[in-house]
C-alpha cells in the first residue's frame, strides 16, 4: 500500500510538476482523478444515485438506478446492499483547496461538511481546506450488488426501452463515492479583518486545533463511525458496465 507521501509524489509526477512541499490542490487532483464534486453533502447519497448535467454542474434526480430497474419488492434490499458496499484506500492523496479555490466557489463547500466562509475572505493572508485519507467504495460487476444490478439493467433497457433511455442512458450514475477520514480548516488573517467559517456541527466530531484573534485550525470528522461522501465517479448509465 502507498503511503500518502508515495501518492502526493506521484501525482505530482504525473502533472509535470517537481515536488513541492504543500498539498496538491483541488484543481490539480481533479485532473488525474475521476472524481465529480457533489452538489451537497447527505448521508442519503448511496451508490448508484442518479444525477443530470445542467449545463454547468451536475445535480441529483433524488432518484437510485436500484429504483428504476427493481422490482418494487425488491428495491429495500437492494439499496440496503448498496448502502452496505465497504470502503477502502482509494489511492488518492490527501488534497487542499487553495483560498483562490474556495473564492471560486463562492466561499462555500456545500459537499465538505457544508462549509461556508464569510467576511472579508479576500483579505486572509492564507486560507486553506486539507481534504484528508480518502476512502472509496464502488460499484463492480465482479459482486453483489454489481451483477444483480448488471443483470437488471440488461433486462430494463431490453423491455423499457424509453424509459431507459429517459432515465438512465444519458444521464449519469455514481459508480463510486469518495470520502474523506477527515477535513481541516486553517486560516490567517490579520487582526481586525472580520472572517468566519460555519459547518455542520450534527454527529459530527470538531477539535479547534488553534483559535487565536488571528489565527484559526479546525479539524472535522464524521462521529460514532458515520460517513458522507463528498465527491463521486459519475458514468453515463450506457457505459456504467
Amino acid at each position: 500500500m502507498n503511503t500518502n507521501e508515495q501518492l502526493t509524489e506521484a501525482a505530482f509526477a504525473q502533472l509535470g510538476i517537481l515536488p513541492i512541499n504543500r498539498l496538491p490542490y483541488a484543481k490539480e487532483i481533479f485532473k488525474i482523478y475521476d472524481i465529480d464534486l457533489l452538489p451537497h453533502a447527505s448521508a442519503d447519497t448511496a451508490i448508484g444515485e442518479i444525477f443530470e448535467w445542467s449545463g454547468r454542474s451536475f445535480r441529483t434526480t433524488n432518484d437510485n438506478i436500484a429504483a428504476v430497474i427493481a422490482e418494487e419488492n425488491a428495491v429495500i434490499n437492494l439499496m440496503t446492499q448498496l448502502k452496505a458496499i465497504s470502503s477502502f484506500e482509494a489511492g488518492v492523496p490527501d488534497f487542499q483547496f487553495s483560498k483562490e479555490e474556495v473564492i471560486s466557489f463562492g466561499f462555500k463547500l456545500p459537499f465538505l461538511f457544508n462549509i461556508n466562509f464569510s467576511g472579508e475572505v479576500k483579505n486572509a493572508k492564507s486560507l486553506s481546506v486539507k481534504v484528508l485519507s480518502l476512502k472509496k467504495a464502488r460499484l463492480t460487476n465482479s459482486a453483489e450488488p454489481g451483477l444483480t444490478i448488471k443483470k437488471l439493467l440488461s433486462a430494463y433497457e431490453d423491455n423499457n426501452t424509453r424509459d431507459y433511455k429517459q432515465k438512465i442512458k444519458h444521464n449519469y450514475i455514481a459508480e463510486a463515492l469518495f470520502y474523506a477520514d477527515s477535513i481541516q480548516i486553517e486560516f490567517e488573517k490579520e487582526a481586525g479583518v472580520g472572517i468566519d467559517v460555519s459547518f455542520d456541527v450534527q454527529g459530527v466530531e470538531v477539535t479547534a486545533n488553534v483559535d487565536t484573534e488571528t489565527k484559526k485550525q479546525y479539524t472535522l470528522k464524521y462521529s460514532g463511525g458515520n460517513k458522507i461522501p463528498f465527491g463521486a465517479t459519475l458514468k453515463k448509465g450506457k457505459d456504467l458496465f
